[in-house]
């Protein structure tokens, strides 16, 4: 304990001496020196306490004992008594404020963590225009007026903060901490430290609130498993595991993923993610190909820095980048929270300016995929105490985090004794990703329903190019998360079978993302007879009256009116020219169906010319047209009411069935 003292006052300069209109150990008397140095022995002793005793009694012999006070000060500094410290601290100062000038900087550090910027600028100042100042402080110093500058121009800024602890099934007696959810809500991860001993826990969302937390028996060890993060769908998560033998360093990130209802064994996630340092605090993608964590390597700007690494299509991971722009700073900078909307990044650091050491900052990517400016945000989330790790829900109302401050609904509260609990409060808009939703589905074979694992592929409809791909698992469900803003297609396929296509109009403005999406899909098999059949087909061949259920192609897309084809269509017409190809006997019809705005004769002439538009590109890629026929069946046939405006939009459709012979 004396060591500490001795090197936390180090720090702050409590020990050097020049002195005048005042009382020092050099020219104190005989009664209050005996006591001054009783003090000094008893704090060698690590007896503080009786220390403070002997200190005080100096005092009362001679309360201009400098030396005395400034020891007396630092002892309640060691208690944690910085009230105290500061005002024993400003009667030093009084007597002669170079007596020993660093203590201006301890002064305006105190005065800084409790918010009072106005004394701990002026102290700044008195220091920069000490006679030899230290350079290490001053560059303290200017951080603090940083700090301090923000923290006056965020004064009347304060944001709406009411924290709540979380439920007594996930906090207990011991350190709960690194909260991480599933996109759906319904399962928590958090770390439990017991005895040192850290293990990754989870609880269920039920009706009646969070069941109690249980460890995952099959991913924690008589070692340290920690700081996990789980991909939206709960089925991939990356995790820090320390001093292993198959480690690459002190601390390394390991993941693994949930199949038939098991953990599998974890892997190292390799030497472009981990080095012969420290890596830690993984966060996944909504999709599970990105991790963003933080790292104490070579070359960083500071002491940590926050790097990203993708899993390639063969399923190794990237060689690790630092994080553009001003992400990373000469501090620390760590737990990074990258949201499932793929462009709002959290993280803590203590390198830019806040409002204590570590802080919570908010970073938007741009369109370029650099990283902007990062935002403080605020008080009195941000406190002068260290915040832990912050995460945000899917739909970007709830932020949960982790602290050992005991807090009030304004964020006021005091350091807790020993541990770490998890809360959660209501993000203010301002500081809340960009909305979010998801597809929830359970993939079935259309006549057995079975579950079926089959390909999923979303697509950027209007930029023709992939969203996310994966496949579902040995139930037949995924689930994928679909920022706003986009218009989406969706295609389920899996060989033997039709694929299933839905469309999610994410960017119009009547979108809702109040409800995810929750779908039953079913796959119709490819009749046996259009498998087994000939090489070549007949096309003289009579079809039989048809009786296959029709495929809807949701992403065939014309003007308004007309048979045009948009040439957003054209992934979801090469999905069908695929299999075309890939069942060179396949025949089919192409229907087009309207709603009932507008006269019969003139709803079946043009769904008869819009079916006719895909026959024809399809002729053009090369199909057949033996193998192609179309016919419109104008509004006669609608799968929805047309007294609402989604129910038109159901009925305006272009389908295929499967011909039979």
């Amino acid at each position: 304990m004396r060591i500490l003292i001795l090197t936390i006052f180090a720090m702050f300069g409590f020990f050097a001496v020049q002195g005048q209109s005042y009382t020092t150990k050099k020219t104190a008397g005989k009664k209050a020196l005996k006591y001054y140095e009783k003090g000094k022995e008893l704090m060698r002793s690590n007896k503080n306490a009786d220390a403070l005793k002997e200190f005080e009694r100096a005092l009362q012999e001679d309360r201009k004992f400098i030396d005395a006070k400034i020891e007396w000060a630092s002892i309640k500094f060691s208690q944690g008594d910085e009230a105290t410290t500061e005002k024993a601290l400003e009667e030093v100062i009084a007597m002669d404020p170079y007596y020993n000038s660093r203590l201006l900087y301890t002064l305006a550090a105190i005065e800084k963590r409790a918010g009072k910027c106005e004394e701990a600028l002026k102290h700044v100042e008195m220091y920069r225009k000490a006679p030899r100042p230290n350079a290490a402080l001053l560059t303290k110093a200017e951080r603090l007026v940083s700090d301090c500058d923000f923290m006056l121009d965020a004064g009347s800024g304060k944001v709406p903060f009411d924290p709540k602890r979380m439920s007594e099934k996930i906090n207990t007696k011991e350190f709960e901490y690194f909260p991480s959810l599933t996109a759906d809500g319904e399962v928590f991860f958090y770390t439990r430290r017991l005895k040192g001993q850290e293990d990754i826990y989870f609880s269920r969302k039920t009706k009646d609130g969070w069941t109690t937390g249980q460890p995952i028996g099959s991913l924690n060890t008589p070692g340290n498993e920690a700081n996990q993060s789980i991909s939206a769908d709960g089925k991939f998560m990356v995790y820090t595991a320390c001093d292993r033998r198959d480690g690459y360093g002190s601390c390394d990130l390991y993941f693994s993923e949930l199949k038939k209802g098991n953990w599998t064994t974890p892997v190292n996630m390799g030497p472009y993610v981990n080095t012969m340092n420290w890596e830690s605090q993984p966060s996944v993608s909504a999709d599970g190909k990105s991790v963003y964590f933080a790292s104490r390597r070579k070359n960083n700007k500071g002491k940590a820095d926050i790097y990203v690494s993708t899993r390639d299509k063969d399923g190794t991971w990237s060689q690790a980048k630092a994080l553009s722009g001003k992400i990373n700073t000469t501090g620390d900078d760590q737990t990074p929270f990258i949201h499932p909307d793929g462009k709002t990044l959290y993280f803590k650091s203590n390198g830019l300016p806040g409002f204590g050491g570590y802080d919570v900052f908010i970073s938007r990517k741009k369109a370029d995929g650099t990283w902007g400016e990062p935002k403080n945000l605020g008080a009195p989330i941000n406190s002068k105490f260290d915040e832990g790790s912050f995460m945000v829900s899917l739909d970007g109302t709830t932020a949960y985090f982790d602290t050992n401050r005991k807090m009030d609904k304004n964020g006021a509260g005091e350091i807790g004794d020993t541990k770490h609990d998890i809360y959660y409060f209501e993000l203010a808009p301002k500081l809340r990703p960009s909305p979010v939703t998801y597809v929830k589905a359970r993939v079935i074979d259309a006549e057995t329903k079975k579950p079926l694992q089959a390909d999923v592929e979303f697509t950027d409809v209007k930029a023709s190019k992939p969203h996310t791909s994966s496949l579902t698992d040995d139930k037949g469900e995924f689930l994928v998360c679909l920022p706003a803003g986009k218009n989406y297609g969706l295609n389920v396929g899996k060989k033997g079978y039709l694929f299933h296509s839905s469309n999610f109009a994410l960017d119009a403005q009547d979108a809702s993302l109040d409800e995810p999406f929750e779908l039953t899909i079913e796959l119709s098999p490819i009749p046996p007879a259009v498998v087994a059949a000939p090489d070549k087909p007949n096309p003289s061949a009579s079809p039989k009256p048809e009786t296959n259920k029709p495929i809807v192609l949701r992403n065939v897309f014309f003007d308004s009116g007309s048979a045009k084809l948009k040439s957003d269509s054209q992934t979801e017409l090469n999905k069908l020219y695929d299999l075309l190809q890939e069942y060179p006997n396949m025949r089919i019809r192409i229907d087009g169906h309207t709603d009932n705005v507008g006269s019969d004769a003139d709803n079946l002439r043009l769904s008869s010319d819009r079916a006719a538009s895909v026959k024809s590109y399809l002729i053009g890629k090369g199909i057949s047209s033996g193998r192609l026929e179309s016919k419109g069946f104008g509004e006669s046939k609608p799968i929805a009411t047309n007294d609402t405006k989604e129910g038109k939009q159901l009925n305006r459709r272009t389908e295929f069935v499967v011909l039979s012979f």
